[in-house]
């Protein structure tokens, strides 16, 4: 994510990073649901109160749901402008039946999902029919993309794709 958020900055678009608490004291273990949206909302909390303009919230897998899951609950004050999702994981790798996409239609803002055709997290067929029910969402599929969206070995986000994160904001 540092990566794609120093590209974004150079297309004009403000980002702001955080660790969870657990990674910020070292731990690989991610903490409980409540824990990481409180982290969530406070980190948000910090970024809006200085920051005019419309502002949208997002991160990459777990980061992404977390954020969606404190905007689907009304968590986030003043509310996203609109989500953007980099490898959204929409079930565990092999466990299609662990959908964690329960709480998605109480979201109402625009959502851009990008997705890879590689990801173990939600195949193709999978995100095209989530977006089908999901009438604010956008899917932009990386054709040959893993979860973190690359196509190869030491072979960057493509470019093209964060001006395409760009323009959906504007």
């Amino acid at each position: 994510m540092r990566f794609v958020a120093s590209e974004l900055e150079k297309r004009g678009v403000r980002v702001v990073t955080f660790d969870f608490p657990y990674k910020a004291e070292g731990r690989k273990m991610p903490d409980r649901g409540p824990i990481l949206e409180a982290a969530f909302a406070e980190q948000w909390a910090r970024v809006t109160a200085s920051t005019t303009g419309p502002v949208y919230a997002g991160g990459k897998s777990m980061g992404g749901r977390i954020a969606s899951q404190v905007t689907a609950r009304g968590g986030l004050s003043p509310m996203p402008a609109g989500l953007v999702f980099f490898g959204y994981p929409l079930h565990p790798p092999g466990k299609p039946e662990m959908r964690r996409d329960r709480h998605l239609p109480d979201i109402t803002i625009p959502m851009l999902f990008l997705h890879g055709s590689r990801d173990p997290f939600g195949t193709r067929e999978e995100m095209r029919e989530l977006i089908d029910e999901l009438p604010t969402s956008t899917l932009t599929m990386v054709e040959g993309g893993d979860h973190s969206l690359l196509t190869g070995r030491n072979k960057p986000i493509s470019g093209e794709l964060l001006d395409s994160v760009r323009d959906w904001m504007r």
